[in-house]
């Protein structure tokens, strides 16, 4: 159980920041920077959750779940999510496939309500379906920033499995959060 009587505590003054094990990193190491960029993705789902309704709160608000579970991941080192036969006796908090099984049940359904693109897509439309593609932008950054922590250390597959899935997730909802007013679509040399 998290419990936070202080929050500032002085520690990162000297420009670094502890991780989940206790260590040490430097807050401009790329595991800092995947699970920051994890944060954001997060933040601007909350800004698209004040435009939701059901079906897509609901979604939402798991994702954030899903993605406090994701920057916790990213937040602790170990080689544990490699299978080697030993269960420590706190195991750390690691995204699981069953999280990533839910975001393509999710997809299927979304997408299968949909007619096919014939186009690339602008953002807008809605302001949910707008503010959905800016998280979307930002869920993909988070996994490149994953992606460039995992040249440099051991970081959970499914964890960079997970925010790729999830960027895709954002641009079904996004378009189906459209349904009402269509898709708005991109006219190549429009403005030639």
């Amino acid at each position: 159980m998290v419990k936070l009587n202080r929050i500032y505590t002085r520690t990162g003054d000297d420009g670094t920041t502890g991780l989940v094990d206790g260590s040490r990193l430097s807050k401009c190491a790329a595991r800092v920077g995947a699970y920051g960029s994890t944060d954001e993705t997060m933040s601007a789902i909350g800004v698209a959750r004040l435009h939701a309704v059901e079906p897509y709160a609901a979604m939402l608000m798991r994702i954030q779940n899903d993605l406090f579970d994701v920057g916790a991941d990213l937040a602790t080192p170990g080689d544990d999510f490699v299978a080697s036969g030993t269960q420590p006796e706190w195991p750390p908090l690691r995204i699981v496939q069953a999280q990533i099984d839910r975001l393509e049940a999710e997809i299927d359904a979304m997408n299968a309500e949909l007619a096919p693109l014939s186009s690339f897509i602008l953002p807008g439309g809605t302001p949910l379906s707008a503010q959905l593609h800016v998280a979307r932008t930002v869920a993909r950054r988070a996994e490149r920033d994953a992606v460039a922590a995992a040249a440099e250390t051991l970081i959970n597959p499914l964890a960079i499995r997970y925010l790729n899935r999830l960027s895709d997730h954002l641009f079904v909802m996004a378009r189906h959060a459209n349904r009402a007013v269509g898709d708005v679509l991109w006219v190549p040399a429009a403005n030639r």
